[in-house]
């Protein structure tokens, strides 16, 4: 194909470089390597893009380029210096856009009212390229940027223009309005927020939302139609620049199977997520995992809804996600048994954030946990001075809070701790887990959560009994376990509890329990009395009691 160059007043032919071909193609699809379709060392340019955004000359294309080549000595440093000029001086005219007959595309336009629409920029770089003695090329083509739908098709004239540059025998791919900025949903306002991406881009990234009028210029083999175009998935550059690799499914629709989707990213380092279906994050269940996430989707209405998933690095201290992915899922049924709690928190399970909080080797390593005998016991290692709090939660259910607590109980071993659960009814439940460090004085920190489901109806456990706050973390009950305790029984008692000097069950009579290798144990007859309590005796010489324990007794 002919390489069309636009000729500009002022303007030195140089011999037009090879149209692309050979060399310059790069595999599709990507092979995840670099960013970039060759080796850049950002460090390198600091110095050089300072001096460039400084730069402020606005009379002639000519000075400006002579101003900004002094700092630059290769051609890659021109290109750089050229393109972080127009990135950060160049701003995209919104108005010009709606109202295209006052607007002019010239190289010297743009320069001196500082604005233009991608057409204004691209020729812009071509011209301060040629001038730099750099070949350079202006592209046009379809994008899939400012008010693009997922799944559309393209028809009729070309929406966008960026460039080709020449470079180390290769040509590359660059987009300068979309490096420069952003414009809002209304498009009515423009923001400079530069963006590293569009420089030098991979093709086969490039692709993922630049499709040229002439298929050379994708510099790709295999080339991609414009029908694959339409149907893939659209990245964005957060996508990668937070280093995430590949997302599953790869088209923009997803239909559900029998209510349900799944969704899933791989990325190079602990990232977070969060997601939203049709602007809420109630029907999933989101998993992170070491390389990645799952995200299982469970609409509860059936039509087509937007989903959106974001993400930042894990080490990032704002909490600010970027939205990284894009889909539409099309629900034809829906699965009610998958209702889920709106209690449940993403994302759901242990992973390897709350590894970093001190949970270690969960029992439980799956989000949902499913009992038939509405029982549960779910163990961690726990790091070093971790305090745990944890809580139960059902929709519709008449579970207070505090109840819900009384659901669970923490058994404590050496640094092992167990949760042992007790259903009051069949149902979803969520287990909320906080912690904190002992030597904290502060409040319990939301760690995660778990999905606990029970299908048997059956299902009714008491609660477990109330504690007190003498009863010390490493104390433990064997028996009762249960919070309610039969009438006009005998009930056995046995308790694991270490220095201490006497322990008493007081129901309508007192009850001494007996010390034998490290437990306490003894009966007592829950007869003509509404509570149980034990109390224990800290010093032999103290007449003083103090209560650990407390049961109810069923009524007659």
């Amino acid at each position: 194909p002919s390489v069309p160059f636009h000729d500009f007043p002022g303007f030195q032919r140089t011999e037009a470089p090879r149209p692309p071909g050979g060399k310059d193609l790069h595999a599709y699809p990507w092979d995840k390597s670099s960013l970039k379709s060759m080796p850049v060392d950002l460090q390198q340019f600091e110095k050089l893009d300072a001096y460039a955004l400084k730069v402020n000359v606005k009379n002639s294309v000519e000075e400006l380029v002579k101003a900004l080549l002094k700092q630059a000595r290769t051609d890659l440093e021109k290109v750089r210096a050229i393109w972080m000029w127009i990135c950060h001086h160049i701003e995209y005219d919104v108005v010009g856009y709606h109202n295209k007959s006052q607007l002019s595309c010239k190289p010297i336009d743009v320069l001196q009212t500082g604005k233009s629409i991608c057409e204004g920029y691209a020729g812009l770089f071509e011209q301060m390229c040629s001038i730099a003695g750099i070949h350079c090329m202006k592209l046009s083509g379809y994008s899939k940027g400012y008010g693009y739908k997922m799944g559309q098709t393209f028809t009729g004239d070309s929406d966008h223009a960026w460039n080709a540059v020449y470079l180390d025998g290769r040509w590359h791919l660059l987009d300068s309005t979309w490096g420069s900025g952003s414009v809002d949903d209304s498009f009515t306002k423009f923001t400079f927020r530069y963006n590293e991406f569009y420089f030098l881009t991979h093709p086969a990234l490039f692709i993922n939302n630049h499709f040229p009028d002439n298929s050379n210029w994708q510099l790709l083999k295999p080339t991609l139609t414009l029908k694959d175009f339409e149907s893939n998935m659209l990245h964005n550059s957060n996508f990668y620049m937070l280093g995430l690799l590949t997302a599953h499914p790869e088209t923009a629709v997803i239909q559900t199977v029998n209510g349900k989707a799944s969704v899933s990213v791989d990325c190079r380092s602990a990232t977070l997520f969060t997601f939203k279906l049709k602007g809420t994050d109630e029907h999933g269940l989101m998993t992170l995992k070491k390389h990645g996430m799952k995200l299982e989707l469970y609409p509860q209405k059936t039509g087509s809804h937007k989903l959106q998933i974001f993400a930042k690095p894990s080490k990032a201290s704002e909490e600010v996600y970027n939205c990284v992915l894009e889909y539409v899922l099309e629900c034809k049924s829906v699965d009610k048994a998958m209702r889920f709690p709106k209690d449940l928190h993403q994302p759901v399970g242990p992973s390897w954030f709350t590894e970093r909080q001190g949970f270690l080797r969960p029992s439980h390593p799956d989000p949902i946990i499913h009992t038939n005998d509405g029982r549960c016991a779910i163990t961690f290692t726990l790091g070093k001075d971790i305090s745990v709090f944890a809580s139960l939660h059902c929709d519709n259910s008449s579970l207070t809070e505090d109840m819900g607590r009384r659901h669970i109980m923490q058994i404590h071993r050496g640094n092992q701790i167990e949760l042992k659960i007790h259903l009051p009814h069949a149902g979803n439940f969520v287990l909320k887990i906080y912690a904190k460090k002992k030597s904290d004085p502060g409040n319990y920190d939301y760690i995660f959560n778990y999905l606990i489901t029970c299908l048997n109806t059956e299902v009714k456990w008491p609660a477990f009994p109330q504690s007190y706050s003498k009863w010390a973390e490493d104390y433990e009950i064997l028996e009762p376990l249960s919070g309610l305790l039969p009438a006009n029984r005998n009930v056995q008692f046995k308790l694991k509890m270490h220095g201490i000097a006497k322990v008493l069950v007081q129901a309508e009579n007192t009850y001494p329990l007996t010390q034998s290798r490290g437990y306490w144990e003894g009966t007592c007859n829950t007869s003509g009395c509404r509570e149980v309590f034990v109390m224990v005796h800290e010093n032999a010489n103290h007449s003083f009691y103090s209560h650990v324990l407390k049961y109810e007794v069923e009524t007659q």
